[in-house]
């Protein structure tokens, strides 16, 4: 299991608990993200959630997109276990953009009577991305 070189910090620890909405789903992808795949087993030990919390938010997460898995092979009597990892913190940023961008759209359709939105185009709020070199 190799580290990805990302350290712990709390302010980003909260950002991404704010993103996801979940303290859970935080743990989890925050581990992840550090790890660069890991089955069930060393997920529930590394963030110390309890098991049956690990595999249904893993579940979720999964069905959200959040983290991906792979099948591992091998020898042993049993199911083969999953190896998840997570996705790019980038494509969760982009996915939380967008959310972001819809509420504030729904609230400046606020502006406006109903009758006024027929006269006047629409306020649309787009974020726009930019990278800067660091």
């Amino acid at each position: 299991m190799k580290n990805a070189g990302i350290t712990r910090d709390k302010s980003v620890e909260n950002a991404v608990r704010e993103i996801l909405k979940s303290r859970a789903r935080s743990r989890i992808y925050m581990f992840l993200l550090r790890k660069e795949g890991v089955i069930t087993e060393q997920i529930i030990k590394g963030t110390h959630l309890h098991p049956s919390t690990v595999r249904e938010t893993l579940s979720k997460m999964y069905e959200q997109k959040l983290i991906y898995r792979k099948k591992i092979k091998n020898d042993s009597i049993g199911k083969n276990p999953f190896m998840f990892y997570a996705i790019s913190p980038v494509t969760l940023l982009k996915r939380y953009s967008k959310e972001v961008e819809d509420r504030l759209n729904k609230l400046a359709s606020l502006a406006f009577s109903k009758d006024e939105r027929k006269n006047y185009r629409p306020v649309r709020i787009k974020i726009i991305e930019r990278v800067e070199d660091v």
